[in-house]
């Protein structure tokens, strides 16, 4: 069965990036010249989703407005004669199908996932997590997407991580089965460095099948005491054959502030109406 559905939960509070992120989701913080969501959306439409669930928490609104259209800012930026402007304000209204839900409560990704049910229905889906960003030539979860029509298997996105920071993420222990893919054997989540089975994390994509759900309802609070989508997965791998892909590209994390910086800087060393300036301008900065 083709995917063509997307979930991106973006109802996290954002505390690491307090104050700003006080009355502002942290998905609409700009990487550059946009909001970091944005990226996300365009990744799954480029890799030919149709579908598109946000999962919000309270005070995200912005979200929805950033997504819809803007008939005052258009007219205004059409009376003004900036077509290029405008062609890139509608480009955003037009992006796809978007749908929005609320997650009424913080109880964790797995329990985000879960929200999505109705949505989904009995398909596979693409799940995108807003704080990876990943810049490559084929689209990440486009990748993991011909995978899982290859296995007709959940993929879980991986790449390998420094073994000082495998406590920050899911790790994979696995058969590998090529150089790129790996036969899911356990899942562990945030272990510490001396007990992690490996250094192959999680980062912020997969496909998985619809049997997540039942799965998902009966999982009970683990790390954090919330309910994790990795023991979701965990226990999906123990009735279903569950395969970690490890993907092309570089991925920036951008839910911590150093992982921002780094995007914003090597997004805008990109562009090529100011990227040549910028670098000119880094090199005298660090003189």
């Amino acid at each position: 069965m083709k995917v063509k559905k997307a979930v991106i939960p973006a109802a996290g509070l954002g505390t690491r990036f307090l104050p700003s992120t006080k009355a502002q989701p942290k998905e609409m913080l700009n990487i550059f010249d946009k909001p970091s969501i944005q990226y996300i959306v365009e990744e799954a439409v480029e890799a030919g989703i149709e579908d598109i669930l946000i999962i919000l928490g309270r005070n995200k609104k912005s979200i929805e407005d950033h997504f819809d259209k803007s008939y005052e800012l258009e007219d205004k930026l059409k009376s003004k004669g900036k077509k290029e402007l405008l062609e890139g304000v509608e480009k955003i209204s037009n992006l796809g199908n978007i749908h929005y839900i609320r997650q009424k409560e913080p109880l964790g990704l797995g329990h985000a996932i879960y929200c999505a049910k109705a949505f989904v229905g009995n398909e596979p889906f693409a799940v995108m997590l807003g704080d990876d960003i990943v810049k490559s030539k084929k689209p990440c979860i486009k990748q993991l997407i011909e995978k899982y029509e290859e296995y007709n298997s959940t993929i879980i996105g991986v790449q390998e991580v420094e073994k000082s920071q495998v406590d920050k993420y899911g790790i994979v222990k696995g058969e590998k089965i090529n150089e790129r893919l790996y036969k899911v054997e356990d899942l562990v989540e945030k272990p510490k460095v001396k007990e992690a089975p490996s250094n192959i994390a999680i980062l912020g994509r997969y496909v998985i099948s619809p049997e997540i759900f039942p799965i998902l309802q009966h999982t009970k609070p683990g790390a954090g005491n919330e309910i994790q989508l990795t023991d979701g997965l965990k226990e999906l791998a123990r009735r279903r054959n569950v395969y970690s892909y490890v993907f092309e590209g570089k991925r920036y994390d951008v839910g911590n502030k150093l992982g921002f910086l780094e995007a914003t800087v090597e997004f805008a060393l990109d562009d090529k109406e100011l990227g040549s300036t910028f670098k000119k301008y880094l090199k005298n900065l660090i003189k």
